[in-house]
């Protein structure tokens, strides 16, 4: 019988045992044959019994996995997912899953950075889930992470580990305050921890996402100096990380874009039990069968189907007045971004004329950082849109991100609203680059040409240099 999706979780014990207790992960299993299962379907998923008491991070069990783009064109890249102890929001211990990846005919360990890379998951239905879209044989029409391929390929090509969590969790909560830090951090522990890899407990490590991934990046370095504090984070680039998902439902509703609030909505009101009775008690049964339906679409089929659906045709008291309860407005400020400052470094971008994320939100969520003392650069540009700006901004982070694995000088903190980041005097080069490596994964190529694995110990000479001078 398949399983359901409110069958997975374990109570949480009040027991914790140390890290050394012994526990030794189940033997890695060779690829999978034939067809990939949906997440909801496949045992590798569910956790072994008694995995509740275990540190968070640890490693369950792994295996080896075949990965394609679009689900058909087979990569030459070296891939593992691995299943680890985690936390919900409320911090019930969880199974989470990511994928781990390392060029083909790349050597492992060799001092490599590790990479966070967090996919605009945008969906509740598990084919949207990295874990299952990026495997060869998936079934996974508009899933966003199938065509970030092409850009985690250029982090690939300079010869980094990516590590590619399941950030939603296995019920696809998009939206949810915390747990997407929780689940990435602990991803990344598991991925120091797994051999094949050959990574070092102080392993550089990056965090980046754009959008979705943008969000859910940003709670990751938010959580991680209280969650994670051994993790050597060095860095994080935010795209158009939303800053305030309630104010973008209010915006949205009703627009072209109505289906991505109600994805939130729809993965919201099964873990906020004020927010699902007052859903209860005000949406019709339209709006209901809305919500179900919306559960099992991908992002870009949830957008065109709901294109300029308005959730005031599915309550019995106006919008408004619904959206000023007090267990709305909980929820609102749950998962507003900004209320933690991370100790990393961040950089930032955002498109001006963004249709999906508006400027004001981001503008809120970088102040909030600075007026925590956190080190922001923050690039506002006038000539992209939402999407655009994704690729256009890709060889400016590459680098960026590069120099935080070096430890290179950081450059100034600050706000400024360039008329394009592909007017940056190092993007020409950086499209080429990036253009090279989606080439080559659309041609099924090996990645890994450009590799950097010297930068570990460029970092840590760097950091010598600055010490002597001071």
């Amino acid at each position: 019988m398949p399983r359901t999706r409110t069958d997975r979780r374990e109570p949480a014990l009040s027991v914790r045992v140390d890290v050394n207790s012994g526990w030794t992960p189940e033997p890695t299993l060779p690829k999978p044959t034939g067809r990939p299962r949906l997440p909801a379907h496949d045992p590798f998923y569910d956790p072994p019994s008694g995995f509740a008491t275990l540190p968070e991070g640890t490693l369950l069990r792994s295996r080896e996995v075949e990965l394609a783009f679009l689900g058909v064109i087979r990569q030459q890249i070296t891939a593992w997912q691995l299943l680890y102890r985690t936390s919900d929001l409320n911090g019930v211990a969880e199974a989470g899953i990511t994928t781990v990846l390392l060029p083909s005919g790349v050597e492992p360990g060799d001092d490599r950075p590790l990479l966070a890379y967090q996919c605009a998951i945008d969906a509740v239905a598990d084919s949207a889930f990295p874990s299952y879209a990026l495997r060869r044989g998936a079934w996974a029409p508009g899933a966003v992470p199938q065509l970030e391929l092409l850009v985690i390929a250029s982090a690939l090509d300079r010869g980094w580990v990516v590590s590619i969590a399941d950030h939603e969790g296995q019920n696809g909560y998009f939206g949810a305050a915390r747990e997407p830090g929780y689940r990435v951090l602990d991803g990344i522990r598991a991925a120091l921890g797994f051999g094949p890899l050959g990574l070092r407990d102080d392993t550089p490590v990056g965090v980046w996402g754009y959008s979705g991934g943008g969000m859910a990046s940003s709670w990751v370095v938010e959580m991680a100096p209280d969650y994670a504090p051994e993790l050597d984070i060095v860095g994080a680039a935010l795209g158009a990380p939303v800053g305030d998902p309630g104010q973008t439902f209010i915006r949205l509703n009703g627009t072209f874009h109505a289906g991505l609030p109600a994805l939130v909505v729809a993965g919201l009101r099964h873990i906020y039990p004020g927010l699902d009775k007052v859903i209860e008690q005000h949406v019709d049964n339209d709006g209901l069968r809305k919500l179900d339906l919306i559960e099992k679409l991908g992002t870009v089929a949830a957008i065109v189907r709901f294109a300029r659906d308005d959730f005031d045709d599915y309550t019995d008291i106006p919008l408004a007045d619904l959206l000023a309860t007090p267990e709305v407005l909980e929820v609102f400020e749950d998962i507003r971004l900004g209320e933690r400052t991370p100790t990393c470094p961040l950089f930032v971008v955002q498109p001006i004329h963004d249709q999906i994320i508006h400027i004001e939100d981001v503008d809120g969520q970088v102040n909030r950082y600075v007026d925590g003392g956190a080190h922001v650069t923050y690039r506002r540009d006038r000539c992209s849109e939402h999407l655009s700006l994704m690729v256009l901004a890709a060889p400016t982070v590459l680098d960026w991100l590069s120099d935080r694995f070096a430890g290179r000088a950081l450059p100034d903190a600050g706000t400024k609203t360039v008329l394009s980041m592909a007017l940056n005097p190092s993007a020409i080069r950086g499209f080429v680059a990036l253009a090279r490596a989606a080439g080559k994964v659309v041609l099924g190529r090996k990645l890994g040409r450009n590799s950097e694995p010297t930068t570990i110990r460029e970092r840590v000479r760097a950091r010598n240099a600055r010490r002597l001078s001071a």
